[in-house]
C-alpha cells in the first residue's frame, strides 16, 4: 500500500464576487448539493452559522458500503477570504479541509484544499479503502475536490 498524499487542493475561477462565493462555501447546510461524498451537514451544539469554535455534523458515504459521520470544527470564518474546519477524531487522523477566495477581474478563485495534521495509520486507510470501494483514495479525493468546485461555480453563477 503506498503511502497517502498529506495534501492536495484544486481550484476554480468563478464568475461571481468572492463574498457571494463564501457564502455558499461557508453555508455547511449547502454542502451536499455541492460534494459527491458528503451528503448533509447540519450546525450543532448551538451553531447557527459559520464562526470559529462552531461544531457542524457532517455525513458522508463512498462508492459503497455504510455512511459515516465526523463532527468538524470550524478554525477559519473570513467572510469573502477563507473558510477551513478540522476533523479529528481517533483512529481517524486530523485533516482541515479549507476553501481559499482570491478575487480576480472576473470575479473569484475559489480553492479547496486538504492538509493532513496526522494522515490515517496503514490499517484505517486500508478499512476505508475496501468501506468506501476505492483502489485509490487520493484521486477520489481530488475528483471530489474538482466535482465540489464545479457544483460552487455553477451555483454562484446562476445567481
Amino acid at each position: 500500500m503506498t503511502e497517502r498524499k498529506r495534501q492536495d487542493s484544486a481550484s476554480i475561477d468563478i464568475a461571481a464576487p468572492p463574498e457571494r462565493v463564501y457564502d455558499l462555501v461557508a453555508d455547511i447546510t449547502r454542502m451536499g448539493e455541492w460534494s459527491p461524498e458528503c451528503y448533509q451537514c447540519t450546525w450543532t451544539k448551538g451553531a447557527t452559522a459559520p464562526a470559529v469554535g462552531a461544531r457542524f455534523k457532517a455525513k458522508n458515504k463512498g462508492g459503497r458500503g455504510p455512511a459515516w459521520f465526523n463532527t468538524p470544527v470550524v478554525t477559519v470564518a473570513d467572510t469573502g477570504r477563507e473558510f477551513a474546519f478540522k476533523r479529528s477524531g481517533p483512529g481517524v487522523g486530523s485533516y482541515t479541509w479549507s476553501y481559499v477566495l482570491e478575487a480576480t477581474p472576473t470575479g473569484t478563485k475559489l480553492t479547496e484544499a486538504f492538509e493532513a495534521e496526522r494522515p490515517l495509520g496503514k490499517a484505517m486507510t486500508w478499512v476505508t479503502m475496501k468501506w468506501t470501494g476505492s483502489a485509490d483514495r487520493d484521486a477520489d479525493l481530488h475528483e471530489g475536490m474538482t466535482t465540489t468546485l464545479s457544483r460552487i461555480k455553477a451555483a454562484a453563477e446562476s445567481t
